[in-house]
């Protein structure tokens, strides 16, 4: 068969298992757990001690034998092969180790990409894909930070802040992103996204996936997609967030398999906001700078065994230096965090110098600005 799947070992034998109706995701890992591999799945004569697994056992290899399996085995090695995909078991030494701590863990992924990459200390940067203007430039400039600081940016290649943090992790020098998609790995979504989506993976990084080849968005898959989000990361940051947002499933996800979850707060009455200030109320750390992050997540990222030195034993500069006159510094330090029109901004300039003021310091990164309003970031 030619095929993109290597036609022996575990690649194999997972693809399969996948392709079988009575290989639920559940029995797999409870085979795995109970025979070591999915070759033995198929090829062990050692039956297994457990009665009503071993029946169910004896299913999987009658339907196997059956070979109905084999039309859907060549179409997604040919998919496979048109997009150099790789296919991961979780019985391979390739598997990320922290996806493996988690309750339920895909049996197998799919990694159109970098398949090492997976194996960098990860940190997810989610948000409200309704995003504010101060949003975009956190979630940018924050993975731009972080990534060159060591960290790869996990991320659900969603419009929004996910889009802002995979694009700014690799704005970094060395920056690499991962996007976590829930549809099958030949899939774009949302389709705006394919050129975010080709230059992660030329840039070093991955897409991953637990869904087979071909498989389209559906409402169902997100929850399924976030759960991976946060078990490939060490912790998951919030940069905005609605009460009703998938990132707050993402951070469920993290704080039941034992993750950090971060938050930064907003504006009182901005709906973007109100996630954030949930999630800090049950507990989230805040944050307000990259170096609080990093602080917080030296503990698990010394446990994974990792080299603190190179992402916090030397000090990193979070971002250029920016030059301000005497006037930009007064009007900066005026300005506070919530929005104000520029009529509330009380000075002595005329509007026109205000105004021009108000230009560089939102050209220089300082303060956003979104219908009319003004606010530091």
């Amino acid at each position: 068969m030619n095929t993109g799947i290597c036609q022996e070992g575990e690649a194999h034998w997972a693809l399969i298992s996948q392709l079988l109706e009575p290989c639920t995701p559940a029995l797999q890992l409870g085979l795995i757990e109970s025979l070591g591999s999915f070759q033995k799945i198929y090829e062990s004569q050692e039956p297994v001690k457990n009665s009503a697994l071993n029946q169910r056992l004896q299913l999987i290899r009658r339907d196997y034998h059956r070979g109905q399996w084999q039309a859907e085995y060549m179409r997604i090695g040919r998919v496979l092969k048109q997009y150099q995909a790789h296919t991961v078991p979780i019985t391979s030494p390739v598997y990320p180790a922290q996806l493996q701590q988690i309750a339920c863990p895909p049996a197998l992924l799919y990694v159109r990409g970098n398949p090492h990459a997976l194996q960098l200390p990860q940190l997810a940067v989610v948000g409200s894909r309704r995003m504010s203007r101060a949003g975009d430039i956190i979630a940018t400039s924050w993975s731009k930070i972080l990534a060159g600081r060591g960290f790869a940016i996990t991320s659900g290649m969603a419009i929004g802040i996910d889009s802002c943090a995979h694009q700014g992790a690799m704005e970094a020098p060395e920056g690499i992103s991962i996007a976590v998609i829930a549809t099958g790995i030949d899939c774009v979504y949302p389709r705006r996204n394919a050129p975010l989506a080709k230059k992660i993976v030329e840039k070093g990084g991955a897409l991953v996936t637990e869904f087979i080849p071909g498989t389209p968005a559906r409402p169902a898959h997100f929850p399924q997609r976030n759960r991976i989000i946060s078990g490939l990361s060490l912790g998951v940051l919030v940069v905005e967030a609605a009460i009703k947002s998938g990132s707050l499933i993402t951070a469920k996800y993290a704080l039941e398999q034992n993750r950090e979850v971060f938050a930064i707060p907003g504006p009182i009455n901005r709906p973007q906001s109100k996630g954030c200030h949930q999630l800090i109320k049950q507990g989230a750390c805040l944050v307000e700078k990259t170096d609080d992050l990093v602080a917080e997540i030296a503990g698990p990222l010394a446990r994974c065994g990792q080299q603190l030195r190179c992402l916090i034993g030397s000090p990193a500069e979070d971002a250029p230096t920016i030059m301000l006159n005497d006037k930009e510094t007064q009007l900066l330090e005026i300005l506070g965090y919530d929005p104000v029109l520029i009529d509330e901004i009380h000075t002595l300039w005329p509007m026109d110098k205000l105004l021009q003021l108000l230009i560089s310091l939102e050209l220089k990164g300082l303060i956003a600005s979104e219908q009319g309003y003004f606010s530091r970031i």
